[in-house]
This record gives structure tokens, C-alpha cells and sequence, in this order.
């Protein structure tokens, strides 16, 4: 189960970041998770709650906004959002299409702080 290293890594990536900003608190982490990213979501949220417990980010939520598949059609000269993501054909004309222009997207891309326990401050788990 990857997902696992990959929470281990948001976490990671978590902490250093609110260090680096000075945030006291991290309440919330925002990911951009694709649908052909290959990681499964629920596996991810589990893997997270299990990796928190005991560091700095222990009752932060992470947030996922789930990134659809978008694709370039070659003949209509237009990006569209598959309903599905397979079979990869332009969903106005049919065409077949490899070119994704989204939905592999593994990406935290902001943290919400907060001012509880303002007094405490953001330690790597290593420290």
C-alpha cells in the first residue's frame, strides 16, 4: 500500500512547510489528487489518520479535491472533461486521445494554520 508512504510524506512536507512559514498550528492540509494518479483516495485518508498520530500535525484534516481527467481532442481543438477516464475518447466527437492535460495530479498545495496552542511550535518529528 503506497498510499502509506505517501501520507508519510505529506506529513513530512507539512511540517517543514509550517516551520518555514512560521505557522503555529497546522488544521487542515490541501491536496490535489487526480484520478489517474494511481492513489486511492479512501486508502490515502486512512493511511493519513494512521501517520499524524504522535507529530505535530495530530487532528489536522486532509482536505482532497478530487481532479477529474481532462483531455485535449485533436479534432474538435478543444480540452474536455471525461465522465469516465477510460476509454480516452473525446467525449463530444468520439476521437480517440492520449494527450492529459490533467488528472494525474498528486500535489499539497496549501495548509490552513490556526491559533490554538499558539504558545507550542511546529517540531519535525525527528527533533
Amino acid at each position: 500500500m503506497h498510499e502509506l508512504s505517501i501520507a508519510h510524506s505529506l506529513v513530512e512536507l507539512a511540517v517543514e512547510a509550517a516551520e518555514n512559514t512560521g505557522m503555529k498550528r497546522v488544521q487542515a492540509l490541501y491536496l490535489k489528487l487526480g484520478v489517474l494518479s494511481g492513489v486511492v483516495k479512501e486508502s490515502l485518508e486512512f493511511s493519513f489518520d494512521v501517520v499524524i498520530e504522535g507529530t505535530p500535525l495530530e487532528g489536522a484534516r486532509l482536505v482532497i479535491e478530487d481532479v477529474p481527467v481532462q483531455v485535449f481532442c485533436s479534432d474538435c481543438q478543444e480540452a474536455h472533461i471525461l465522465p469516465e477516464p477510460f476509454p480516452m475518447r473525446c467525449p463530444v466527437c468520439g476521437t480517440r486521445t492520449g494527450q492529459v492535460l490533467e488528472g494525474r495530479e498528486l500535489e499539497l498545495y496549501a495548509l490552513e494554520g490556526g491559533e490554538e496552542n499558539a504558545g507550542d511550535d511546529i517540531k519535525s518529528p525527528d527533533r
